[in-house]
């Protein structure tokens, strides 16, 4: 049956962002644990285009696990009251195009699993957030087993593995593409 009702064109797509100030922030949104608290560590690194410059006006979502590898399944990931870990984040990259979150050292899903934070990243130019993943340096074993990391030859994998910092925080670089581009996730 033929309503006689012409098919709309779909609109075309737009950009991710520009971010307005009063809509995304909100209190303490980077720190999904007190900054200095008992088992708090600092995630920070750089977003860069495809030239290599920074970019100042990103934004970054975390969500991980906890400490013991549990997936935090309650309500309030937005609860910021200095103990509760809510598993999730937001964060604005500054003028010098630097992020940073005060969170936890994730645990392992499951025995022997590597640890993991899942990212998504805002940026100016990009058509749709895109997905990656920061694994933590440690338990080489964990990383060789991946299945995520096996499948990508080293020089990709190492665009998904942090360092660690002497003092404990890890730091972790998004490059947008060319030289050194982050491996990001295709979900369908």
């Amino acid at each position: 049956m033929n309503s006689g009702t012409p098919k709309l064109a779909a609109t075309p797509g737009q950009t991710v962002g520009p971010f307005y100030g009063y809509a995304l922030p909100y209190n303490k949104d980077n720190e999904l644990l007190a900054p200095g608290s008992a088992g708090s560590v600092r995630l920070q690194g750089t977003v860069y285009d495809g030239a290599g410059h920074t970019i100042p006006d990103a934004i970054l979502e975390i969500w991980q696990p906890d400490a013991e590898g549990r997936i935090v399944q309650r309500t309030g990931s937005l609860v910021r009251d200095g103990y509760t870990f809510t598993g999730w984040g937001r964060g604005s990259v500054g003028h010098s195009g630097v992020y940073t979150f005060t969170t936890v050292n994730p645990g392992p899903t499951e025995p022997g699993a590597a640890a993991f934070i899942s990212v998504a990243v805002f940026a100016r130019g990009l058509m749709n957030r895109l997905f990656t993943r920061v694994y933590l340096p440690e338990n080489e074993e964990a990383l060789a087993a991946d299945p995520l990391l096996s499948s990508l030859d080293p020089e990709r994998r190492q665009t998904l593995i942090a360092r660690r910092d002497a003092d404990g925080g890890l730091t972790w670089d998004v490059r947008l593409q060319g030289e050194g581009e982050t491996v990001f996730l295709d979900f369908e």
